[in-house]
């Protein structure tokens, strides 16, 4: 059943293009005319030590990428498909699979291991290849099986443990494997190769040694044989287990007490002495105990200390040792990393690593750091005022206030005065510990700036002049006037802003910044404009508006401009869509700041036209990011046009469809689906001539297996935009859209609610599908009221539901509390004998009765009065 495919596979990897496209045109006919066969003969190719390496190899690929895909959509395709197979073909695949675990070509083997991997992850958790396991360790236990056999057969392991649940396996045969990894990790009886593996492996079974690590026998001798592993010989093997210890001080926190000592030790001889890859993960392991201990402080801080898990203070008491450690790492910095965003060394992950342990102890960092800071910060040596600056920025974020104040107020003049260091690194990190500053301790609207009246001048001198230095320094000086104008907001009252002065000279600078030619490459220009949006944003526009005005058409000639551009290369399209992406948000915060108070919104009304017809020509570029921000744009200006926004829909219809149709760029839909919510308001009944296209699209996209599942619980708000839009003429829409809410409803029941990500999910769902019902009986009460009452049951039991969940979060709570409300208001004694029987409906009312937050209160006690009205008419 098996062909021959070795030239296919050759052919496939030709440096002639003719060659190369019609080999890949055969193997995806055959493919496509036979599975079954396609996939034997590349496991059959991959197995043979004959065939050439390069045929091997791209064999081993293509049959991985046959049963795996990044896309959810085509993940579960590829896995219907081999569950589809016959069993006699999938067992000889496994075969092949399993036997080239022994091939004398490296390569062979790896690609083997992942796909046997993601055979298993198919396979195990439906109780199909229930002998893969034991297969495996019988290549680990036999003592004459040859070195590259039982290294392949590790990563194989290591591989499935990362593919699988902890779930699919019994206890029995986590015990089986995770003796047979810790023995591969024996330094006395393995080669490195073969330790190497195992450690990696048992890096991914870590999750599935829960009960292991419950085992005080166990524990001991695991932690005893990783510990040994981060002194070995190979520098890859002691980045392997450091790596674990990483993964254990995350996973079993609360059993890490007894060998916090010895792991000190070991982190601390790493980070002084071992290679940069081992150092940085010996450094990471002190920043997942910080991850762990504030995230057990916040829990006591919400939960009144309730997490399940013992804070064993482990940063508290290394304190006096891990500081100084830490301290020492930021003097090992590199010539050139600010040029690179992507560089990650020691001196950055002992910065990140103190800011983190600032966060978990707060006020008890200070002492420790600042004799650091003032005997280096004037030495004549580049790294050492750069490492007291960067300590310095690092412990702004935990201790208070009043800790940090007099030290930052000190400080502030200095740090000005370093923008004008002679060299880069300094600057840059002056810049960005300025920013920290800035976000951190200037808040005046709570009652405390570092910044005063006095000094506003000096501050705001420095950054409009180090703006013009080198790409990397300007950057960081975009972040500091960035979080100085938000610090500004909403402070000096509605009357005025301390900044107002010098807005002028700030945005002059901002727009000459993101005009610079030296700044293409880095990300200045985005940091330009995204710092003159939050300039904008937090002005005072009794002030300022005149100034807001005039930058208006400025932008606008701009965007203009960019539409101009010649087009030659995929480089300029990028350019020039990344132009009008940044631009075109420029444009929403100014048609947003303008259309917030009548005196200044008919500057947006007289120049809508020419907005419009500037966002259509942007579209009629084609570039999907584009297409995000200028959708953005459009929803803004719906918003502040209102029903004026009518006349425009005839040209941007089209765009609005192709948007709620681009799957692949879901938040591209997304976005489209909020400005059809923006339009609805916006148009009210004038929305009726596009409805039934939106709704078809609508519908499509919760049908879509295809389309991302974020993308799902604003269609459904949505649905309630257009019915509340259209009143009675959703009538129509009734009979498509309930089945949709009902479907989802019940995914809302069935939810794994262990996984934070599902929850978080879940609760934008169940929001969605109230905010739906909410516009639903809104748009039906004046008029027919009644299509509702059939679906007054379901709703009931589903804002039950609801009601009961523990993890709902604020926003279903106002929902469900508005809904309930609108359910009395618009069905009034049609739903009397339902509500009578619903305990659900007091408890959850005298819950939102009780909470803190006014609005729900608000929205809580107008629900009583509906249910009250309901009983009252009826009795």
């Amino acid at each position: 059943m098996a062909l021959e495919i070795t030239q296919f596979l050759l052919s496939a990897q030709s440096a002639d293009q003719k060659v190369r496209t019609e080999a890949e045109g055969n193997l995806r006919q055959f493919q496509e005319q036979n599975l079954p066969s396609f996939l034997l003969s590349l496991s059959v190719e991959l197995s043979n030590n004959d065939k050439p390496l390069e045929s091997r190899r791209l064999a081993g690929i293509v049959l991985k990428n046959s049963l795996d895909a990044k896309d959810a959509a085509r993940k579960q395709q590829l896995l219907q498909q081999w569950v589809a197979i016959d069993i006699s073909v999938k067992s000889k695949i496994k075969e092949m699979l399993l036997s080239t675990l022994g091939s004398s070509a490296t390569e062979a083997r790896q690609i083997s291991a992942q796909v046997i991997a993601k055979i298993a992850s198919i396979e195990i958790p439906r109780k199909e290849w229930p002998e893969l396991i034991r297969l495996l360790l019988f290549n680990m236990t036999q003592q004459d099986r040859p070195a590259s056999l039982k290294q392949a057969t590790l990563e194989a392991l290591g591989y499935v443990c990362e593919e699988i649940s902890h779930q699919d396996l019994v206890q029995d045969e986590v015990n089986s494997v995770l003796t047979a990894v810790v023995q591969g990790m024996n330094v006395t009886e393995y080669s490195p190769e073969v330790r190497l593996a195992a450690t990696k492996a048992l890096y991914n079974a870590l999750d599935f040694a829960q009960t292991n690590f419950e085992n005080e026998m166990e524990r001991n001798y695991i932690m005893k044989v990783v510990c040994e592993t981060t002194v070995a010989k190979e520098p890859e093997i002691r980045q392997a287990a450091f790596e674990c210890l990483v993964s254990i001080a995350s996973t079993y926190y609360e059993v890490l007490e007894p060998y916090m000592q010895t792991i000190f030790e070991l982190t601390s001889k790493a980070v002084k002495g071992d290679e940069e890859v081992v150092a940085l993960q010996a450094i990471e392991f002190w920043s997942s105990i910080c991850d762990e201990e504030i995230e057990l402080q916040e829990f006591e801080e919400v939960d009144g200390g309730d997490s399940g898990t013992s804070h064993s203070h482990f940063i508290e008491k290394a304190l006096p040792s891990l500081v100084p450690m830490l301290l020492e790492t930021l003097l090992k910095q590199e010539e050139d990393q600010d040029q690179d965003d992507t560089t990650w060394n020691v001196s950055m992950a002992g910065g990140t690593c103190l800011g983190l342990v600032a966060r978990t102890v707060g006020d008890a960092i200070v002492p420790l750091v600042m004799p650091f800071v003032q005997a280096n910060i004037s030495k004549g040596d580049w790294r050492s005022r750069e490492a007291a600056t960067y300590a310095f920025g690092s412990i702004l974020e935990g201790p208070g206030v009043e800790k940090l104040a007099p030290m930052v107020h000190a400080g502030l003049e200095f740090l000005l005065n370093a923008m004008k260091d002679e060299n880069s690194h300094v600057k840059d990190t002056t810049a960005w510990t300025l920013s920290r500053i800035f976000e951190l301790l200037h808040s005046p609207s709570n009652g405390f700036s570092v910044i005063s009246p006095a000094n506003l001048q000096r501050v705001l001198g420095v950054l409009l002049e180090s703006i013009k230095d080198a790409p990397h320094v300007a950057e960081k000086v975009c972040g500091a006037i960035y979080y100085l104008a938000q610090g500004y907001e909403d402070a000096g009252g509605p009357t005025s802003s301390p900044l107002t002065p010098y807005l002028p000279d700030i945005i002059t600078c901002l727009l000459a910044t993101a005009d610079r030619s030296d700044g293409s490459d880095s990300k200045l220009r985005a940091s330009a404009y995204e710092t003159l949006n939050e300039v904008v944003r937090c002005s005072n526009l009794k002030e300022t508006s005149h100034i807001i005005t005039q930058l208006l058409p400025l932008i606008m000639n701009k965007l203009a401009q960019t539409v101009e551009f010649q087009i030659v290369s995929t480089d300029d399209r990028e350019r020039q869509g990344d132009l009008q992406a940044l631009l075109c948000g420029v444009l929403q915060v100014i048609i947003q700041k303008l259309s917030s108070a009548d005196e200044t919104k008919a500057v947006i009304l007289q120049a809508a036209d020419q907005i419009m017809v500037l966002f259509l020509k942007v579209f009629a570029c084609r570039s999907s990011t584009v297409h995000e921000e200028a959708m953005l744009a459009i929803g803004a200006l719906a918003y502040a046009t209102g029903p004026e926004f009518g006349k425009y829909m005839s040209e941007f219809y089209k765009y609005l469809e192709m948007g709620l149709q681009n799957f692949e760029e879901y938040q591209v839909c997304a976005i489209s689906v909020g400005v059809v919510g923006d339009i609805s308001r916006a148009l009210d009944e004038n929305i009726l001539p596009y409805c039934d296209g939106i709704m078809t699209l609508l519908l499509k996209d919760l049908s879509s297996g295809e389309l991302h599942r974020s993308v799902k619980p604003p269609i459904f708000s949505c649905f309630g935009d257009i019915a509340l839009s259209i009143g009675e003429h959703f009538e129509k829409y009734l009979v498509y859209a309930m089945p949709m809410m009902k479907g989802a409803a019940e995914i809302c029941a069935r939810m794994d609610n262990s996984d934070e990500e599902m929850v978080e999910y879940g609760n934008q769902l169940r929001r969605s599908i109230l905010e739906a019902y909410s516009g639903i009986l809104q748009g039906f009460k004046n008029t027919k009221p009644d299509l509702m009452v059939p679906h007054a049951a379901h709703l009931l039991q589903f804002l039950e539901l609801v009601c009961r969940d523990g993890q709902r979060d604020e926003s279903v709570t106002k929902a469900a509390v508005a809904v309930l409300g609108d359910l009395a208001d618009a069905l009034g004694s049609n739903v009397k004998n339902l509500l009578k029987d619903r305990t659900f409906c007091n408890e959850f009312l005298v819950e939102c009765l009780h909470s803190d937050d006014e609005q729900l209160k608000e929205t809580a006690t107008w629900t009583q009065g509906m249910i009250g009205r309901v009983f009252a008419v009826s009795g």
